[in-house]
């Protein structure tokens, strides 16, 4: 347990989200502005850098040596580098998905039911359920996990009855 507000860490320090850092944050002039900096840096470069790709794209051979460049990349990677890019995004996203869902268990595996951390309660004693105690009007139930079975049989327990006596008739019948 803390011992004071000020020892609480959180999750995660803006700076790297491995790092905790403490509550309530430090004064401002204590705090490095690095950050600021390195994003600025990052934004105007990426600004400049698509400045001068736009440029290469564009102008003409004649501007683009006058200007002093001797060498330059064939005008053809103007539109293959952006192809390349949007068909790697997408096979990304195709990738994630097929890995989702060959990660996803079976419809008759018990995985896709329950897991390991299963909290079931316990059966010590075999004359008390702690369903029908959580069931009382003022009752805080404990926090426990639902068999599937008891789930179906509280869902569905009106169609399994109309069914059974269906085929009860059926049986009576013939």
């Amino acid at each position: 347990m803390a011992e004071s507000p000020s020892d609480i860490l959180l999750d995660a320090s803006p700076r790297t989200p491995t790092a905790p850092y403490r509550w309530p944050p430090e004064p401002e002039e204590r705090r490095s502005r690095a950050s600021e900096f390195y994003g600025f840096v990052a934004w105007t470069s990426t600004y400049l850098l698509f400045v001068l790709y736009i440029l290469w794209a564009v102008l003409p051979d004649g501007w683009i040596v006058w200007l002093g460049v001797t060498w330059y990349p064939n005008r053809e990677w103007a539109l293959l580098v952006p192809s390349w890019t949007i068909v790697v995004v997408i096979l990304t996203y195709i990738t994630y998905s097929a890995m989702a869902i060959r990660a996803t268990p079976a419809f008759n595996e018990m995985s896709s039911i329950t897991d390991a951390r299963i909290a079931l309660p316990s059966q010590e004693d075999s004359d008390h359920n702690p369903y029908f105690a959580s069931a009382k009007p003022d009752a805080i139930p404990e926090l426990h996990d639902i068999p599937i079975g008891m789930v179906n049989s509280v869902l569905y327990h009106e169609t399994l009855q109309r069914a059974a006596s269906k085929a009860r008739a059926r049986q009576t019948s013939n």
